[in-house]
């Protein structure tokens, strides 16, 4: 999957470019965007055929670009299944990880390099295990 103009939602049915300002972000969602600080909003999605979470739409830089997008849950009460889930939504759109390497609390690290995105899938210990699922957009600062 190509990347590189931005990023389709399967529901709400939206195409996000990564072009998109903040203000034209909350138009192309409507109510369903929540604004949680400065340069970040977040949306209740279904994305990749069927992998229902919340995502997080990260601006950066002077110009407010969209640098990245996060993809989370509500809770991770199985961070086994959690993992594992992300995972095979993934691979089914981007196909096997560009690397895959040893990563924290017994999980893989894996990265993708696709047109116009870098994504990584891994778990970090900061205050117990935090899973990252990202897709950063290339040349983003």
């Amino acid at each position: 999957m190509d990347l590189s103009d931005g990023f389709r939602i399967d529901e709400p049915p939206v195409m996000v470019p990564w072009s998109v300002s903040e203000n034209e972000l909350g138009h192309l969602f409507g109510p369903v965007l929540r604004h949680v600080t400065a340069k970040y909003w977040t949306a209740r999605v279904r994305v990749l055929g069927g992998l229902e979470c919340n995502l997080g739409f990260h601006f950066r830089g002077n110009r407010g670009q969209l640098s990245e997008l996060e993809f989370f849950r509500d809770s991770y009460d199985d961070q086994a299944e959690s993992f594992t889930g992300f995972q095979r939504h993934f691979e089914a759109a981007f196909g096997a990880p560009t690397e895959t390497q040893p990563g924290t609390e017994g999980f893989p690290s894996y990265r993708w390099l696709v047109p116009g995105a870098e994504i990584i899938h891994l778990i970090v210990d900061r205050f117990g295990p935090e899973e990252h699922m990202r897709i950063r957009r290339s040349g983003a600062a």
